[in-house]
């Protein structure tokens, strides 16, 4: 007696590679396109798109063999690109933000060698270290982690509370809260 298996399931488990990479290209590249408009609505930028577009084929590809012919390709694909969206920007939102800053010759950078080495410290603390005197530094350590970024960002940095807001991902009343507390914090402990 033989056994019975789904249709298209047999020729699945003993698909080669190459015949596989060929089903691919003919069945789900076509959704390359639709897939980078998606990516870019949620990435809001093209290279971001590319690399989403570009990732969300390789787990589908690596995928493909389990598959099963005759369900909805375009929603898997969709699926993986929105599953592996979320999980980039889980990524992104662990990792500390990158800013671009102005043109760095290499006098400046032989000149701030020494703050470079300590990788450890945040931006925050090394600009603060090179431009603040001890006890505004010493004032400005007692502040919990939020405070102290907005209070860099807003009065050492110059940027304006919807700018801070932005970047740190927070209302703008927060930054409003936060500042005006911090400040108060910082007059108590700088008046003694």
């Amino acid at each position: 007696m033989t056994e019975l298996r789904p249709p298209g399931r047999q020729t699945l488990a003993a698909e080669s590679d190459a015949s596989l990479a060929a089903r691919f290209a003919r069945e789900a590249m076509p959704f390359h396109p639709v897939l980078l408009r998606t990516a870019r609505r949620l990435t809001h930028s093209q290279a971001d798109a590319e690399d989403l577009v570009q990732d969300t084929l390789m787990n589908a590809y690596a995928g493909f063999r389990r598959f099963e012919p005759g369900t909805n390709l375009r929603a898997w694909l969709f699926r993986i690109l929105h599953n592996r969206w979320i999980s980039t920007h889980r990524m992104k939102q662990r990792r500390p933000d990158a800013f671009a800053v102005g043109e760095f010759t290499d006098s400046d950078m032989l000149s701030h060698a020494t703050y470079f080495a300590n990788s450890e410290r945040s931006a925050e603390e090394r600009a603060l270290e090179s431009h603040c005197d001890d006890r505004i530094r010493e004032a400005l350590a007692t502040l919990p982690e939020g405070f102290r970024t907005v209070v860099y960002y807003a009065d050492v940095q110059g940027f304006t509370y919807a700018e801070v807001a932005a970047v740190m991902e927070v209302p703008v009343g927060t930054v409003m809260s936060r500042i005006s507390r911090s400040r108060e914090r910082l007059r108590t402990a700088l008046s003694a």
